[in-house]
């Protein structure tokens, strides 16, 4: 189960993932109220990071002791075990497919609309940036030895030099840069659009950057 909330002012959010072994307990009535209690208390205690969320106190009970508690109560392994947060002047949440994926986007305004369809996109597309220049180096590497990988191993690629291969390679990462950074894709609302131009028709809103956390 995968819960995003934001604070009052939407000014930070948090998304916390309660992972256990079966659908039957994770559509549980009581089992979605202990995960939305669980965010709350994130909310309400300004929690940063995952450690401090498990010492943060309910009532007598840390959530650790809380999660213990459950654990015991219902018979299978549960746990808490990603923890995301954004700060930024706007942050939108939203949660995807009965609490299976949620997304937090941090904003530099007040975009309530933009905000909710830009989660909405993120959700759907799993983007790995907002653009190509916050694609981390690894990605970029790892990406580019794929596609070098892929052409040696073709037969028209045969006898090519290396270097060749290196410049066709940098193309072919143009088409990586589109398909998975969020601003370069196409705008799952209306496709005739890049989510760049949908921003800029929103009022020229900038992504500062985004969290998705999925079940799996």
């Amino acid at each position: 189960m995968v819960i995003a909330k934001t604070t009052a002012d939407n000014k930070s959010g948090i998304v916390v993932c309660i992972s256990c072994e079966t659908d039957f307990v994770s559509k549980n009535v009581d089992f979605v109220a202990f995960g939305q209690t669980i965010a709350d208390a994130a909310i309400s205690n300004n929690v940063i990071n995952l450690e401090q969320l498990m010492d943060v106190k309910i009532g007598d009970l840390s959530v650790k002791e809380m999660v213990d508690e459950k654990l015991a109560t219902i018979g299978e392994k549960i746990g808490i075990t990603k923890f995301e947060r954004v700060d930024a002047p706007y942050v939108a949440s939203y949660i995807h497919g009965a609490y299976r994926i949620g997304v937090l986007v941090g904003v530099d305004k007040e975009a309530e609309v933009a905000g909710k369809d830009i989660a909405m996109q993120i959700a759907a597309l799993n983007p790995v940036a907002v653009d190509a220049a916050s694609v981390p180096a690894d990605v970029i590497v790892r990406e580019k030895d794929i596609i070098m990988e892929v052409m040696k191993q073709d037969p028209k690629m045969a006898g090519k030099p290396d270097e060749m291969l290196a410049k066709i390679a940098e193309g072919k990462m143009g088409a990586f840069f589109k398909e998975q950074t969020l601003t370069a894709q196409a705008f799952v609302k209306d496709g005739s659009k890049t989510v760049a131009e949908y921003l800029k028709e929103s009022g020229d809103v900038k992504v500062l950057g985004f969290k998705r956390v999925a079940l799996g």
